[in-house]
């Protein structure tokens, strides 16, 4: 196992105990403070390619997850709301699977929940750029591809991201 997965891995138990703590709010960074998203070529479960910049004028929900992290599991249908809800006026929410059994762990999990959002398998090269260490770790990219809100080593806080995409999604 390479070093990023096993600290991931050696993080899980963290994960879990994310669901007993308080959830992550994260402030939104004002406009001219807000850095560029680490681009990344990630494949999809059918097999393409996605990058960041596909999602160039939208706002965009990262996340990173995982099928053994509980915190994760919880937040998939919040994500998937948010999908559902706000896709139309501009929001695209995108999954990024760090499983290190790759699509042979996470297809069989996304055909039982059935995720209605673009799933991605994530690499070691990826964690780094995002600086993921601990999962779930959930990103707010503007429609710039600017990182706006950051929320780590932890479950998201449902209202705090939902008011963040809200606050987001009026600013074209």
């Amino acid at each position: 196992m390479k070093a990023p997965l096993i600290r991931i891995v050696l993080l899980a138990s963290a994960g879990i105990a994310a669901a007993a703590q308080p959830a992550v709010r994260a402030a939104l960074q004002p406009v001219n403070e807000r850095k560029p998203a680490p681009e990344f070529k990630l494949q999809d479960s059918s097999g393409k390619t996605a990058q960041i910049a596909d999602y160039r004028g939208k706002v965009v929900l990262l996340d990173f997850w995982a099928t053994w992290c509980h915190g994760c599991k919880l937040e998939i249908p919040w994500f998937s709301e948010f999908q559902k809800t706000y896709s139309a006026r501009g929001l695209a929410v995108v999954g990024v699977a760090m499983d290190e059994g790759g699509w042979n762990t996470v297809k069989p999990f996304l055909a039982q929940t059935q995720v209605p959002y673009r799933m991605l398998l994530g690499d070691d090269a990826m964690a780094k750029r995002y600086g993921i260490g601990n999962l779930p770790d959930t990103f707010l990219i503007d429609r710039q591809g600017r990182v706006a809100a950051v929320y780590k080593e932890g479950m998201v806080d449902k209202g705090d991201v939902e008011a963040n995409i809200k606050a987001m999604l009026s600013k074209q």
